[in-house]
């Protein structure tokens, strides 16, 4: 049966997938256990990492890893006064312009780097030889229309075009501007034109992350998050001070990277053990509805934790500015931080936490990729 591969957004918090990716490449050593691939943001430069590099599954994982591993906050944005500077200035002569809109794209992070080093990593030609060849069945990437607010997913390989709520799927040849646009995280990068309108974040308005996966012809996922939420969420904690702006920063970026992946893994688990209630009642086969096998691996340690302990390795300059919004107060909300902090000690860490995580699943890892028999289709939801 079909298997997706599922990848969330999260800034630098997408080291943790290829920590995880290259414990499934130990644990299933041969073949390519993914034919699909759809990813957003962070995932989205993860699923073109796969799908744009030559040789086996594990030899794509582990030039990834190399890569995240060679990463540095130089290499994804500017970080140079100057070039902070200008686009500060760029940001607020927009800001004041009031009626009249920009001529140009701004945002308050030059991420010029961050294109120079995928246009060199990424080979959009590999993508295509490896669907010609079968290799791979589709690739995915979500972005937004910051004119229609559609939540756009842009695929290529032998499937229709299709539209639902605030949701669409465009059949195409992907390029390093679908990419660019499926990162540009709102106000910290600046959005990329794709045709005739302007696009961003993939995560932002992304109400359903599985259902690409689905309409591509997935019949099982394999999803890796970058929360810990479900497993650290302290509801009974007592915080007597008001929150800090890069508190509140951090929750809106949670919000758009982590709370949609998690509430549609929930709807998903739901809709499958109603399922398998019908299906042992007889009556399933009337009903559009069938049971998904899935398989999510998560953070089983407080990512924010672990980026306190790397503020230090940041720019001056991007540290000034999280020091402006208190995001290295004591409970200040490293959250926020930890979106930027593509700094070689944190990835290290997270790839190491993402590759532990996956063997300590080991048993349900194998089993997954392992299942025999027929695993009933399922209808995009």
């Amino acid at each position: 049966m079909t298997t997706a591969l599922v990848l969330s957004g999260g800034g630098a918090r997408g080291a943790y997938q290829v920590g995880v990716l290259k414990g499934v490449a130990e644990l299933v050593p041969s073949g390519n256990p993914f034919p699909i691939l759809c990813g957003t943001s962070a995932g989205a430069i993860n699923t073109l990492g796969l799908a744009g590099r030559p040789g086996s599954f594990a030899a794509r994982v582990a030039s990834l890893e190399k890569m995240w591993r060679g990463l540095t906050a130089e290499k994804i944005y500017r970080t140079d006064l100057a070039g902070v500077a200008r686009n500060s200035w760029r940001l607020l002569r927009a800001l004041a312009a009031g009626r009249e809109r920009p001529r140009k794209a701004v945002a308050l992070l030059d991420n010029s780097p961050l294109r120079r080093l995928l246009a060199s990593y990424v080979s959009f030609r590999e993508v295509d030889q490896s669907i010609a060849s079968g290799y791979l069945s589709a690739v995915a990437i979500t972005a937004m229309s910051y004119s229609t607010g559609l939540s756009t997913t842009f695929f290529q390989g032998e499937h229709p075009n299709w539209q639902r709520f605030r949701r669409r799927g465009v059949r195409t040849a992907l390029t390093l501007d679908h990419l660019m646009a499926s990162a540009a995280i709102p106000t910290l990068f600046p959005p990329v034109r794709i045709g005739n309108r302007f696009y961003g974040d993939g995560a932002l308005r992304q109400l359903k992350p599985l259902s690409p996966a689905l309409h591509l012809g997935a019949e099982r996922l394999f999803v890796i998050g970058v929360s810990d939420n479900p497993r650290h969420a302290p509801f009974n904690a007592y915080d007597p001070w008001p929150p800090t702006l890069a508190q509140m920063i951090g929750h809106m970026l949670n919000s758009a990277f982590i709370d949609a992946i998690e509430a549609d893994l929930e709807t998903l688990r739901s809709i499958n053990q109603m399922a398998g209630v019908m299906r042992r009642a007889g009556i399933g086969a009337t009903l559009p509805y069938r049971e998904i096998d899935v398989l999510a691996v998560s953070p089983s340690r407080p990512i924010n934790e672990l980026a306190e302990q790397h503020l230090r390795e940041l720019p001056g300059t991007v540290r000034a500015f999280l020091r402006l919004v208190g995001a290295e107060t004591p409970g200040g909300g490293t959250s926020s931080a930890s979106y930027l902090l593509f700094e070689p000690g944190f990835l290290g860490e997270l790839i190491d936490l993402g590759y532990r995580d996956c063997l300590a699943q080991a048993d349900e890892v194998r089993a997954f990729f392992a299942a025999a028999g027929e695993v009933p289709s399922a209808r995009a939801h």
